[in-house]
This record gives structure tokens, C-alpha cells and sequence, in this order.
């Protein structure tokens, strides 16, 4: 039943197609020639106004043979259409503008044949529907994929970003690593160090207690000295060297007055000061020489201040069983005394000297002035003779040229270990003559003379021995030269009794604090 219903309505359908093209041919102008003959031109624009989505004409002639009453209305029409001309593509177009097909189906030109069945046109119509709907659908694909494109590069740069922090921060790792690397290392040596520490702590600490111990016992010892002393002083004191009566300003002054023993005396140079010790040589050359400086044993270390050398230090006699101090001992009278005594009357200096065979020379100078400290008691001789040489003046003689200058003491002023005047860059601390030659002198650059250098016994010493590699003995370079230390050497002084005292005998400049 359903599918004679389907045959009717395309049957049907099929003479609807006849009537529209009949329809159509009454409707054309007339377009052929004035002869009568049929116009190829006009039919073939017949054929091609036709809507290629709706019904298409049947040629001349070509009717169904089920539809015999049709054929005299195609004759009627094909012999119409030798004198009339189809119908135009413009008028065809508008005719066409009745057809909705977004309504769904296609549909004749006349809205009174219904219609059509399900063919080709309806799918395409059902596919322009769905291709405005899809391109909504691709215009949303296309916004999306934009914005997955842009999230995308947002999302690329920003791995790259990440990528270059994370070498950056994979080179610090790898920096502190090794940070890290050197640190452990650095304390594993450490602990191995505290570790051994500790294995040898007990046998210090053991160390540590025996030298409390030592400690402890020259407490006890140093206790009892004290002790010792306390109950010694409970008596009045006593002198072992018994000074004599007669004293002066000098010893040439206590010569004078009849002192003619060489022993220990007290002198008074200035009437407001206070007196003090000194030894006399009451019989060297005629007698009356005040001992300045002494060395004949090492006793004493020379090695000393600038207070000490200013002040004095050592042991001025000691009796040797007379029952009196006839014997000197190593001594430095002080730079103050020795510049105040140089300054009272024109002053001469006798420099004597042994070596360790007892062969003997000396130097002696006619004039001899220290000035004070203001000055840093710079030294000024003159007038010498002798059989050692002429150092102080001179300098050493086995020299030659700026070497020989520099070793001068004339016009030099005093150093010491610390104070340097020298004159070899006092201000550079590596060069300092009072530090490398052993004892406080009239350091030029530095000496050929060195009267309170270091004390060798046996004379000769080598660089090896010496604590800087320098000639620091008691050197006199004239008489025994750079390597040899005397046995025995000493300074003293006394006014000139040979010519008139007069102050004015000695240069002002020398006079001057």
C-alpha cells in the first residue's frame, strides 16, 4: 500500500513538470527569423534558463508513451515555439524568487503543484542548512583554535622562561655543590685536626701540669726569697764598697784634690743635682778619667732602650778583696750625664782596647762633645791619635768612596733599637742599624766602630752566629775589622788641663741644649 502511494505522488509529480514547461513556452517572446526557420540561439537559451536544482522540460518528442494525451499540447507548443521566443533568464530568475528553501524541501515554482518528493535538491537544501549551522560552528572552532594558538605561545614562552630559570638555577646549584663540596672537605680536615688534638690532649694536659707544678714550686721558692729579704732588711744596711771622702765634679776635680786611687767615687757636676757614682782611672796617662762605658766580660746585655741608654744602666764597680770597688764593671753612664760632663770644660776622650791575645791600641781624641737630648745627643770629635785608626772621624779605612762615608760617625746622633736616627732611612723600619748591630751608638749606615755591639767570646764570629747576618760585635773595623769582637774596650773623659779653660774654646753649636 505504501509503495502505490509512493507511485502516485511521483507520477503525479512528474505531469506537474509537463504543465511548468508548457506553461513557460506560452509565456516566451518570439525569437525566430523572419523567414520561418527555428532559432538555434533561442532554444538553446531556453534550455539553459532553467533552474539546474528544479524541473527540467522533456525535448521535442520525447513524451512518456503512457501519456498520449499529452502529445498534441507539445506539438501545439514545439510549433508554437518557431514564433515565439523562451522565455528570458532574467524572467526565469525572478520567477525563482518564490522558492524558500530554508523551509525545508524543494518546492515547484507554483505553489499550487505541492511538493516534490524526496530527491537530490532536498539533500542539498538539508545540507545548506547544515552548513549555515557548521559555520557558526566553525567560526566558534576557528575563535577557539585562536585562542589555543595565543595559549600556546603564551604557554611556550613562558616554558621558556621557566627553562632559562631553571639552568640558571642549575648553574647555582652546581656553584653551591661545589661551595658545599669544599666546605665538607674543609671540615673533615678540621675534624681530623680536633682529632688529633684530642688523641694528644691528655699527654698535654699532663705537660700542662707538670709546668703548673714547676710553676707552683718557684712560687714557693720566689716566697721564701722574699721571706729571706724581709728578715735581712730587719738589720741596718751595709755597703759592700765603701766610698771615699773626697769627691768633685768630675774625676780630673777629685785628682786634683789628692784622690789618686782608681776606684769608685761620687761626683757632683751640677750643684743642684743630685751626686752620683762613677768609676775614676786615676793612673792611665797622667790619671783624672771619668769611666763613660765599659765591656770586659758580657756581663751585661747592651742591647738596650733609649730610657736606659739616657739614664744608665749596669754595675759602676765591685771589690775585688782590697775592701774596697777597685775593679770596674760593665757599665753605660747615661747620654744625660755623659752630655752634661762634656760640657762643663773642653773635654778629651781616650777609647782603649783588647783583643783576646792582649794586644792593646787605642784612639784618642782632642775634643769630644755630646749634646742633649733635644738634640738626640749628636756626637762631635776631633783631634785625633793613636795606633787603632781613626774610625769615628774617618770611617772605616779598608773602604772606599760612599761605602767609606757611610760608616762616619762624626756629626751622627744616637739610636737605639727604638729610636732610629741613623742615617740610613730613619723612616724605613727594615733598616735600622741599632736593631742589626746589637746595642744603642752613633749609627751612621751603619758603623766601622761599634763599641756596645754584641759580646763574642774567642774574637772572631761569623755571619752565621750573628742573630741578623751583620757585623755586630764590638767591632773597631781599623784595628781587627768587620768579623773580630774585642775582649776588652772602654771610653772615658776628662776636661783638657793643658790648654786655658775658657768657654768659648769649645764650638757654640755644640754648646746649645
Amino acid at each position: 500500500m505504501n509503495l502505490m502511494l509512493v507511485f502516485l505522488f511521483c507520477f503525479t509529480a512528474a505531469q506537474g513538470m509537463n504543465l511548468e514547461y508548457d506553461n513557460d513556452a506560452d509565456e516566451t517572446e518570439d525569437t525566430s527569423k523572419e523567414d520561418g526557420t527555428y532559432s538555434q540561439e533561442a532554444t538553446v537559451s531556453n534550455e539553459t534558463v532553467h533552474d539546474p536544482r528544479g524541473p527540467r522540460p522533456l525535448g521535442h518528442g520525447d513524451l512518456p508513451l503512457e501519456m498520449p494525451q499529452r502529445q498534441v499540447y507539445h506539438e501545439e507548443s514545439r510549433r508554437r515555439s518557431r514564433y515565439q521566443v523562451s522565455s528570458t533568464p532574467q524572467s526565469q530568475k525572478a520567477s525563482q524568487k518564490i522558492i524558500d528553501n530554508d523551509k525545508g524541501g524543494c518546492t515547484y515554482l507554483g505553489s499550487d503543484l505541492g511538493v516534490l518528493c524526496p530527491n537530490g535538491c532536498e539533500l542539498k537544501t538539508a545540507l545548506l542548512k547544515d552548513e549555515k549551522n557548521m559555520l557558526n560552528v566553525i567560526k566558534n572552532v576557528k575563535l577557539q583554535v585562536s585562542n589555543i594558538s595565543w595559549n600556546t605561545s603564551e604557554i611556550t614562552s613562558y616554558v621558556k622562561t621557566v627553562n632559562d630559570v631553571m639552568q640558571n638555577r642549575q648553574s647555582r646549584y652546581k656553584g653551591n655543590n661545589h661551595i658545599i663540596s669544599s666546605y665538607s672537605n674543609e671540615l673533615e680536615e678540621r675534624f681530623v685536626l680536633i682529632k688529633e688534638k684530642i688523641t694528644t690532649l691528655p699527654s698535654t694536659i699532663k705537660t700542662m701540669r707538670t709546668l703548673v707544678d714547676s710553676l707552683k714550686q718557684k712560687l714557693q721558692n720566689l716566697e721564701r726569697a722574699i721571706l729571706m729579704q724581709k728578715e735581712f732588711c730587719k738589720h741596718p744596711c751595709t755597703v759592700t764598697c765603701n766610698i771615699p771622702v773626697v769627691s768633685g765634679k768630675e774625676c780630673n776635680e777629685i785628682y786634683e784634690k789628692g784622690g789618686r786611687t782608681s776606684q769608685l767615687y761620687l761626683i757632683q757636676p751640677a750643684l743642684f743635682k743630685l751626686p752620683y757614682k762613677v768609676y775614676c782611672d786615676m793612673l792611665t796617662d797622667e790619671g783624672g778619667w771619668t769611666l763613660i762605658q765599659n765591656r770586659q766580660d758580657g756581663s751585661v746585655d747592651f742591647g738596650r732602650s733609649w730610657d736606659d741608654y739616657k739614664n744608665g744602666f749596669g754595675n759602676i764597680a765591685f771589690d775585688s778583696g782590697k775592701g774596697f770597688c777597685d775593679t770596674p764593671g760593665e757599665y753605660w753612664l747615661g747620654n744625660d750625664r755623659i752630655s752634661q760632663l762634656t760640657k762643663l770644660k773642653t773635654t778629651e776622650l781616650l777609647v782603649e782596647m783588647k783583643d783576646w791575645t792582649n794586644n792593646s791600641a787605642k784612639a784618642h781624641y782632642s775634643k769630644f762633645v755630646v749634646q742633649s737630648e733635644i738634640n738626640k745627643y749628636r756626637l762631635s770629635v776631633n783631634g785625633y791619635s793613636g795606633d787603632s785608626g781613626n774610625t769615628l772621624m774617618n770611617g772605616a779605612k779598608t773602604l772606599f768612596g760612599i761605602n767609606r762615608t757611610m760608616t762616619i760617625h762624626q756629626d751622627m746622633m744616637f739610636s737605639t733599637y727604638d729610636r732610629d736616627n741613623d742615617g740610613w732611612e730613619p723612616e724605613n723600619p727594615n733598616k735600622h742599624c741599632a736593631r742589626e748591630d746589637g746595642g744603642g751608638w752613633w749609627y751612621n749606615r751603619c758603623h766601622s766602630a761599634n763599641p756596645n755591639g754584641r759580646y763574642y767570646y774567642g774574637g772572631y764570629y761569623t755571619k752565621e752566629m750573628a742573630k741578623h747576618g751583620t757585623d755586630d760585635g764590638i767591632v773597631w773595623m781599623d784595628w781587627k775589622g768587620s768579623w773580630y769582637s774585642m775582649k776588652k774596650i772602654s771610653m772615658n773623659i776628662r776636661p783638657q788641663f793643658s790648654l786655658p779653660v775658657e768657654e768659648e774654646q769649645i764650638p757654640q753649636e755644640f754648646l746649645k741644649d
